[in-house]
């Protein structure tokens, strides 16, 4: 168990956390969730104690064990894999070093021996002969073969490193597992992987997750973050939001109700209370006004952006013919005799291994590149919109504020109209004449999203479609593209945002290993997890 007494931190006068007290126990997978800057990371790493809070304390039970997924994947780079993953339970790693070093020694003394007989009982009672044991089994089931276990880590690719850092968190059983963005940079296996391991870890997961299908799967409950404090739910992410939007509505309902009553007894009063045969009853009803509570809705440090994505024309029959495309770059072959049709009414999505490989074949599409082999060809009546991967071309040299930024990409380049706009998307007021080279991620993306609007486009392309955006975002999106009546080419790694958007499957993996109309849990069932 852990819990925190009236933690409170600050930064430059606004305060993050203000006297947080919150129990979590064991048994229970948390998902932390909060809109971008809450401070989700931030209370992680007070937890795990990287960094001190200003107020207050965070207490766990004596002898407990935490342990926390690391993210800097170069710390351990001059160590080995197996090495590493042992390095996640301290305690056990740090014996097993002094018992090889007393071994080791030519001149081994008596005391030596009876220190040895020590560490071998302690050694002994943090399971420390089943350690290198348990260690393969993470590694393997996260998809690192026992080949790997004797490897440098600066000799993996940055997918592996991050399996690695995982089965890191994961080695010893701790009490409390504190886990941040876990399945970033995870394949489908490794992620239904680790979806099962912690439904079966029966101590105390804490999780932040942009992932909602992650977070549906293994939360018990949500801990949001808003307001400086942080409110537990139980439950799981879609229960959370469906509960949190009924509460708000119900509120919301309550208070208009009592406004419509009070202007009904002011009415009265008004009419009433000069006339003596009626001042008692204008009396009562001024009592009933002054009872009447109008509760002030919270101002959430949530925001929804509006996405809404509105063809200026709708498709033709003839969508986009691609016919054996191939590339090659650097002496590697990228895509080879890539063909399909698309048809009208279709979003696919694509998949595959090779990121890089579905950015060029999307880059070929938009003639940003040109392919080595293989012909496509568009329909008359197709107008492209295109948000790449990598969007920094767009804002690097920022000469523009958001603004004029925008009004480039817009018809009506009226300053309400952008202004109103860009308010959609959470940039109001002095936001929205922020520099375009000071924005974060997440609003870069947000901005390529307001371009895509206003483009008009009824064919859509949009490379890594949930990089960088906090829930919020994600969910308006994703409801903005399953209304779209376009047609969609897309990339992402979100399970829910690919099993709601997409209604065709197409893997690329060099070549074409999958096409097939359907939904993404069924090419899962058929392909992934058989």
């Amino acid at each position: 168990m852990i819990s925190t007494s009236n933690v409170s931190l600050g930064f430059g006068g606004r305060k993050l956390f203000d006297e947080v007290n919150i129990k979590f126990t064991p048994g229970n997978c948390y998902g932390l969730i909060g809109a971008n800057g809450a401070g989700k990371s931030t209370f992680i790493k007070i937890l795990s104690g990287e960094i001190e809070s200003q107020t207050g304390d965070v207490i766990m039970n004596p002898g407990e064990r935490l342990s926390v997924l690391r993210q800097d994947h170069f710390k351990y780079d001059d160590h080995e894999v197996l090495a590493t993953v042992l390095m996640g339970n301290d305690q056990l790693y740090k014996i097993m070093q002094e018992k090889d070093a007393i071994y080791a020694n030519p001149d081994f003394t008596e005391a030596d021996g009876i220190r040895a007989a020590e560490l071998e009982a302690d050694f002994a009672d943090l399971n420390g002969w089943e350690a290198e044991s348990e260690a393969g089994i993470l590694l393997a089931g996260l998809g690192i073969p026992a080949s790997y276990q004797n490897k440098m880590m600066k000799d993996l690719t940055g997918p592996e490193k991050i399996k690695v850092l995982l089965a890191q968190a994961l080695i010893g059983k701790p009490d409390v597992l504190l886990l941040d963005e876990p399945t970033n940079g995870l394949d489908i296996k490794a992620i239904v992987w680790l979806e099962n391991f912690l439904l079966n870890f029966d101590r105390t997961v804490i999780v932040v997750s942009h992932d909602r299908h992650f977070l549906n799967k293994v939360c018990t409950h949500i801990a949001d973050i808003d307001f400086g404090k942080i409110t537990v739910y139980a439950g799981n992410y879609d229960f959370w939001r469906k509960s949190s939007e009924l509460a708000l509505k119900l509120r919301s309902d309550q208070n208009k109700k009592n406004e419509d009553k009070i202007k009904e007894l002011k009415t009265f009063v008004q009419r009433f209370s000069a006339n003596a045969s009626k001042s008692s009853q204008a009396t009562s009803r001024q009592k009933q006004i002054e009872k009447l509570e109008i509760k002030d809705l919270p101002i959430t440090t949530r925001k929804y952006p509006f996405v809404l994505f509105k063809p200026n024309r709708e498709v033709g029959k003839e969508i986009l013919k691609v016919k054996n495309l191939s590339k090659t770059i650097d002496g590697e072959k990228i895509l080879e005799d890539i063909s399909f049709t698309f048809n009208k009414g279709e979003k696919i999505i694509l998949l595959g291994e090779n990121d890089l490989a579905k950015s060029v074949l999307m880059k070929i599409l938009n003639g940003e590149m040109e392919p080595d082999s293989g012909t496509f060809e568009w329909g008359t009546t197709i107008t492209k919109s295109f948000m790449p991967k990598d969007n920094s071309e767009y804002f690097m040299d920022g000469k523009y504020n958001l603004v004029d930024w925008l009004r480039q990409y817009s018809e009506d380049k009226d300053e309400n109209f952008i202004r109103g706009f860009l308010g959609k998307m959470i940039f109001s007021g002095e936001e929205a004449l922020k520099k375009t080279n000071v924005l974060s991620g997440g609003e870069k993306v947000r901005c390529m999203i307001s371009r895509m609007m206003l483009s008009g486009a009824n064919f859509l392309m949009i490379d890594g479609a949930t990089e960088h955006l906090d829930l919020e975002t994600i969910t308006s999106f994703n409801e903005g593209l399953t209304n779209f009546n376009g047609c969609l080419l897309f990339t992402t790694h979100d399970h829910e945002f690919i099993q709601t958007v997409a209604n065709r499957i197409i893997q690329v993996d060099g070549k074409m290993v999958y096409d097939k109309t359907g939904t993404y849990d069924e090419y899962l069932a058929e392909k992934v997890l058989q």
